[in-house]
């Protein structure tokens, strides 16, 4: 378990130098104006490897379910982030299709993960804990989704080009990906759970029913 904790922090480092470098370069920039297709491999490939090797490797599987449930939906709390899509799109600075669902949605998933880290991360709430993190995934392919086509339903507003330079790179080659990769666990997880036994009723004593 510790060789794979310190192989995934240090491949965590290293995609996460990559993102800062390769933002600081102008790799992700994109002439277009929007989201090219540097942003989505950057993004897509670290997705894809660690889906892999969550599906092919017995060791790795077992060290990522080990990990806190409740510390993986925490971070989730970074995602208040959002409301800078909301103060950029008001500036006139990213279309307004892609800023408000992608930003109010950010907002509405960190604002209530502390509450679901700590009130439902547990078998008895397998449920709801579960549905919120579909909902925090349906907001990452919603941003995704909306990021990339935000030129073709806005052709004439603010373009997506914010998102692909320092320090707006990080979110879409980094930290989008990463998000979905604990939801993934966490769902995972709470599938696993197994609910808890309800206790039986303590059967009342009567004179009624005693015997002598």
């Amino acid at each position: 378990m510790k060789s794979y904790g310190k192989l995934t922090a240090g491949l965590l480092a290293a995609w996460f130098l990559f993102a800062l470098v390769g933002s600081a370069m102008g790799l992700f920039n994109n002439a277009v104006g929007g989201i090219g297709v540097a942003v989505g491999v950057a993004a897509f490939v670290p997705l894809l490897g660690f889906l892999l090797w969550f599906g092919t490797s017995r060791g790795f599987r077992q060290f990522v379910l080990s990990l806190n449930p409740r510390a993986l939906t925490l971070t989730h709390v970074f995602r208040l982030i959002g409301f800078t899509f909301v103060l950029l799109e008001a500036k006139n600075l990213l279309p307004a299709v892609f800023a408000l669902p992608a930003g109010y949605g950010d907002m509405a998933i960190g604002a209530t993960a502390t509450l679901v880290a700590w009130k439902l991360a547990d078998p008895e709430h397998r449920g709801s804990f579960i549905f919120w993190q579909l909902l925090g995934m349906a907001d990452l392919v919603t941003a995704v989704s909306l990021g990339t086509t935000a030129q073709l339903l806005s052709p004439h507003g603010a373009t997506t080009a914010l998102m692909t330079v320092l320090p707006l790179s990080l979110i879409p080659t980094f930290f989008v990906p990463l998000f979905l990769m604990f939801h993934v666990i966490s769902i995972v997880q709470a599938r696993r759970w197994q609910a808890e036994p309800k206790r039986a009723r303590p059967v009342a004593y009567s004179a009624a029913n005693a015997s002598v």
